[in-house]
Parts: structure tokens; sequence; C-alpha cells
């Protein structure tokens, strides 16, 4: 199976001479010459003039993830943005150009190293628990963007008369909002809009495939501190995984985007399936060797794998997520879709976004 991609005045005027009318606020053209004590020479002078035209700067209001208002003026040539998604974003909207500033450890960033090099360089203004708001002033920006959790810093960047956004990309729902909020706000409509549709069609595409499926495994997500943290009902990843074909056991739970459980309620989950997000701090070990976990079904199975990639996170809500969708498919369902089509896509897909050639090995995979 091939996934399918869709990839997205002349005005003629007749001079009809000698009959012609004059325009409306013109004087009136007449055969009969016109003397200077007619006032001839100040019409001369008024029919020799052409109107100025005005130059219109751009002014748009978005409402970010927050619910606020933000009206941003003038055209969007320097971004300061303190948070990877977003980051990563900007380069697949082709505005890696207009990024001053970024979150830190950008040096850690497979995919900057690649497709855009010259973000190891810029000045690090933030990260998930703090900004620099007199670093990020110095860079001059026209917009700044920061993830949700820095909400506490918008005043102070208001008080400079510096527009900024906030993104709370956590669900689906909100992954695709915050695409067509940065496309908007940037003055990228078109390659947001190019962006949302690839994604529409490879969840139609998969949810298409995996749609009469009876049988649908179950799948443990572990995060990045833990395997006994798991992303919940209220995230981007349980999206991922139920349109893969799986069945997230973690779903009932809401009470935080990432939680902890008990070893006694992971074994009474008992998944077929175990992940671990590829950006851990434990190898599979932790998993595969722990005591505890020795009778759960995936681990028995040899069901146990981290989720890629080398490049990148794809169970991230990053432009690239689309590819872990595929990939998740591809490991629950491989009679659905098979891993050459698979590597297919996914190099189809960073060339046509991110402008690179990848190999297999850089995939993870």
């Amino acid at each position: 199976m091939k996934m399918k991609k869709f990839m997205y005045m002349v005005a003629c005027m007749s001079l009809l001479v000698g009959c012609a009318k004059a325009p409306v606020g013109s004087p009136e053209v007449t055969s009969e010459p016109i003397s200077a004590e007619q006032g001839g020479t100040e019409n001369k002078e008024a029919t020799a003039k052409q109107p100025e035209q005005e130059t219109v700067e751009r002014e748009i209001t978005v409402t970010d993830q927050l619910g606020r208002e933000v009206t941003i003026k003038g055209d969007v040539n320097r971004i300061v943005s303190s948070y990877y998604i977003t980051s990563s974003m900007l380069i697949a909207l082709d505005a890696k150009d207009k990024v001053v500033g970024l979150e830190m450890k950008a040096d850690t960033r497979e995919i900057y190293k690649q497709a855009a090099p010259q973000f190891l360089e810029l000045p690090a203004v933030g990260s998930g628990k703090t900004f620099n708001v007199e670093e990020a002033l110095a860079l001059e920006p026209d917009l700044i963007i920061l993830p949700y959790r820095l909400e506490s810093f918008i005043p102070q960047i208001e008080s400079l008369n510096i527009p900024v956004i906030a993104v709370e990309p956590e669900s689906m729902e909100d992954f695709l909002a915050c695409i067509e909020l940065i496309g908007t706000a940037i003055g990228h409509e078109e390659e947001a809009e190019k962006l949302l549709k690839y994604f529409d069609d490879v969840t139609k595409e998969v949810e298409g495939l995996t749609a009469s499926l009876t049988d649908r495994p179950s799948v443990y997500l572990a995060g990045s501190s833990n395997p006994l943290v798991t992303c919940t009902g209220l995230m981007y990843q349980n999206d991922l995984i139920e349109i893969a074909g799986g069945e997230n056991v973690t779903k009932e739970l809401t009470d935080a985007y990432w939680q902890t459980i008990s070893n006694e309620e992971l074994l009474s989950m008992n998944p077929e399936y175990m992940y671990a997000v590829s950006y851990a701090d434990y190898d599979l070990t932790a998993i595969t060797e722990e005591a505890n976990f020795k009778d759960i079904e995936a681990v028995k199975a040899g069901n146990v794998a981290y989720f890629p990639s080398i490049l990148e996170p794809w169970d991230y809500p990053t432009p690239s997520a689309a590819l872990g969708m595929l990939w998740l498919l591809n490991d629950l369902h491989p009679d659905l879709y098979d891993e050459e089509a698979y590597l297919e896509d996914a190099k189809a897909f960073y060339k046509e976004f991110y402008d690179i050639e990848v190999t297999e090995e850089a995939l993870g995979l």
C-alpha cells in the first residue's frame, strides 16, 4: 500500500483613442486647447500627477491557545520561539530564516543539525520552566512564541509592546489548531494549509485502514523519567495510538498530561505492546529486566521497543507526528501497511517539509 501525497491578473485593457472618458475625479478632457488664462497650466499639472498609493501595514489579530487576543502589526520577520514544538514547526512552515532566538539545548536536536543548522548558533532565551525577557528583547523580535507553561512571563513581555502568543498543542485537536495559529500569526497561511492537508490525508488513510479491525492490541507508552510515568487520555499520544489501530491502556487517566501509576496498576493493565519514548532517561532493560514486569504480556512476547526516531521524537505533537502514526500502524498491523511503504513515505515527508534527505539509520529503524 502506498500513501498518496496531495501537493496544492492578468487584465487586458484597450484604449479607445479620442473617445476615452476621464477617470472619476480627473478634469474633463476636451478637443479644444485650454489657455493658461482658463487654468490650463493647473489642469495639466493635475492631470500629470498620479495618486500616491498608500502602504497598508499588515495588521492581524489572533486568539492564542490561552484564549488571549493578540494583535500583530507589520510583517513578522524576527521570531523568538521558546518551545521545541513550535521551533520545529517553523522549519516545516518555511520560516526557519525568521527565527532569531529559541529554546535551550538546541544542540541536542538532530532535526536542527540536519534541517536548520543555523539554529545551533542562535541565542537560547528559555526552556520549559523559564524565559529570559531581557535577552529576547535584545533580539528585537516581531513575535515571541511561548509554551503555555510560561504564561507568567506574558505580562512583562506585553509591557514592552512585543506581541506574544502562547501555545498548548497537547491534544490532537490543539496540535492542529497550533499549526493554523502559527501559520496565521507569521503570515505563512499557505504553508500551514499544506501541512494541515498532509496531516489530514494521513489520518484519514490510517483511519480507513483500521476502521474495520476487530483486534486492537493494547498499548502502553512510558514517559521520559520512569517506566511508570505514562501518557493519559488528555494527550496527543493517546489519539496517535487509537488512530493507528491500538488501544491505549491508560486512556481513562485524566488527572494530568503525564501521570505516575503503580506497579500493580500496570500489571492489571497487562498491555500487549510497551513503548518507551526515544528521549527516555532509562534504557529498555528498565522494563524488560524489571522483576515486577516479567509477567506482563508485552514483556513475555518481546513487544517492548523505543518509539522512534533518532532524528526527532515522533510521539511529540510536531509536524513529523504523522510519521509516528504511520510507524505505529506498521508495528501493530504490518499486514495493513508494510515497512517498505513506510520508509518511502517517511523519506518523502522530510524532503517535502524539511528539504532534507534522510536515511533509515536517521529514522532510527
